[in-house]
């Protein structure tokens, strides 16, 4: 007898400025899809308030409400371990990943804050930091120091653009898109040995 795949759910937490469907996590979040997974896309109540916090508001206004997100799915879904997908400032969600053991993609990650490294030094499931060299909150040596899944986009921003005609900053999410896959591939729901 077969036995059903365990629910897969992935929850989205977005950056300050454009929600949980900016490009870049519209892709992640459909690599997680095409791969059985519900998605759970979490906005921020107050977007404008979001985009004023100050660096250090940002991981305390954060950790409250995924911790909420992540205990309201517990409740409808017991015994399920999701995947968490963040973005800039949903990258401060790496706090409840660390605690509940999850597996993550974390997407233009705030390196520089002390709270998420904190909190990835301490993860114990597998997550995928991706980054370009030109944005200011990326630190390539300490993601590789962190972890092992890396996608380093030499040229790219925070919004992972490269310079140059657009085509070039789609091939960037279309690199991010890949290595999302992959990730998901090999370490979070592991496809099953052929017979």
């Amino acid at each position: 007898m077969v036995q059903p795949l365990p629910a897969r759910v992935a929850v989205v937490f977005p950056g300050s400025q454009f929600g949980p469907y900016a490009p870049t996590l519209m892709y992640a979040a459909d690599a997680a899809d095409l791969r059985g997974a519900e998605i759970r896309a979490h906005s921020w109540p107050d977007p404008d308030e979001a985009r004023r916090l100050t660096r250090d508001e940002r991981a305390g206004w954060v950790d409250p409400q995924a911790r909420q997100v992540l205990d309201d799915l517990a409740a409808e879904h017991p015994g399920v371990t999701p995947l968490l997908i963040g973005k800039s400032l949903g990258t401060c969600a790496a706090i409840q990943a660390a605690q509940r053991a999850l597996p993550a993609v974390w997407i233009t990650p705030l390196l520089s804050h002390p709270e998420v490294t904190g909190a990835l030094r301490a993860a114990t499931a597998p997550f995928l930091l991706i980054g370009g060299t030109a944005d200011s909150s990326w630190d390539g040596d300490l993601a590789r120091e962190l972890t092992p899944h890396v996608l380093e986009i030499d040229g790219a921003d925070h919004g992972l653009y490269v310079p140059g005609r657009l085509a070039a900053s789609t091939g960037a999410i279309g690199q991010m898109a890949t290595a999302v896959e992959d990730f998901l591939d090999q370490y979070v729901w592991p496809l099953p040995p052929q017979t």
